[in-house]
C-alpha cells in the first residue's frame, strides 16, 4: 500500500478522533461508563482498519469519523431530552453499604464481593464497614463514601479556628528551572525567589530538583542531590 495514503489516513484519523474527544467532552479512563468504554475501543478499531485497509479510500474513513461523531452527538442528545435512557445506556447508582450495613442483594446485583468492596473503600481511606453511613457503587465501577458523622474529622468552623485563605499550590522550579509563569501568579519576582532560597542556605535555583509554594505553609523544596 502506497506510504503516503497511509500517512494521509494516519493524519486524518489522529485529528478526527481528537476532534471528536473535544467535541464530545473529555473524560478520564476512570469516569467512562461500559458503553462509553466500549464505544472506544470499536471506534479506535474502525479507524485503524480503515487506515490499513487497501480497499478503503481516504472518502471511507472521513465517512466513518462523520458517522460515528453524529451517530454519538445524536445519542447525547437523546438522553438529554429523555431521561429515560440515561439508566438503560448509563446504568444507575446503587446503595450498596447503609449504616454499617452490607446490602447483599446489591452486592449481588452488581456482582460484587467483600474483597472488591474492601479494595474500593480503602482506595477512600475508609478502612471498616463500620466507619460507613453510605457507600454508592457508580456505573463507572467507582465507589462513592459518606462516612458516619462520628467518624468525620470536625471542620475548622466547628473548632472555631481560623479559615486561611483558599489558595493553589505554585511549582516555582521544576528540575532546576524557574518556572516564571507560575512565580507571576503569585505576584512574586525571581529576587524574592532568591531570597527565600538563601533562608534555607541555598543560592542557585540550578541547584534546585522541586520548589512549591503555598501561602499558608510557605516554601517546600528538594535538593538534586537528595532526589537522584
Amino acid at each position: 500500500m502506497d506510504y503516503a495514503m497511509i500517512s494521509v489516513k494516519l493524519v486524518t484519523g489522529f485529528f478526527g478522533l481528537w476532534f471528536m474527544t473535544k467535541l464530545l467532552g473529555k473524560k478520564e479512563i476512570s469516569q467512562l461508563t461500559p458503553f462509553d468504554f466500549v464505544s472506544s475501543l470499536m471506534l479506535s478499531e474502525l479507524v485503524g482498519n480503515t487506515v490499513y485497509d487497501r480497499d478503503a479510500h481516504f472518502s471511507m474513513l472521513i465517512y466513518a469519523l462523520a458517522l460515528w461523531m453524529a451517530l454519538s452527538l445524536a445519542l447525547e442528545k437523546a438522553v438529554q431530552l429523555i431521561p429515560a435512557l440515561s439508566i438503560p445506556l448509563n446504568g444507575r447508582p446503587d446503595i450498596i453499604i447503609r449504616d454499617g450495613e452490607i446490602d447483599v442483594k446489591a452486592m449481588k446485583r452488581n456482582r460484587l464481593d467483600m474483597h472488591q468492596v474492601g479494595m474500593l473503600l480503602r482506595e477512600q481511606g475508609v478502612f471498616s464497614v463500620r466507619e460507613v453511613a453510605f457507600a454508592v457503587f457508580e456505573p463507572n465501577g467507582s465507589l462513592s463514601v459518606m462516612k458516619k458523622p462520628s467518624q468525620e474529622s470536625p471542620t475548622r468552623a466547628e473548632l472555631q479556628v481560623e479559615e486561611p485563605k483558599a489558595a493553589l499550590p505554585r511549582i516555582l522550579i521544576e528540575q532546576g528551572k524557574l518556572q516564571s509563569g507560575e512565580l507571576k501568579e503569585i505576584g512574586r519576582s525571581e529576587e524574592w525567589l532568591l531570597t527565600q532560597l538563601e533562608e534555607q542556605g541555598i543560592n542557585r535555583i540550578q541547584a534546585v530538583y522541586y520548589a512549591e509554594w503555598s501561602e499558608e505553609k510557605g516554601l517546600h523544596l528538594q535538593l538534586k542531590d537528595t532526589a537522584e
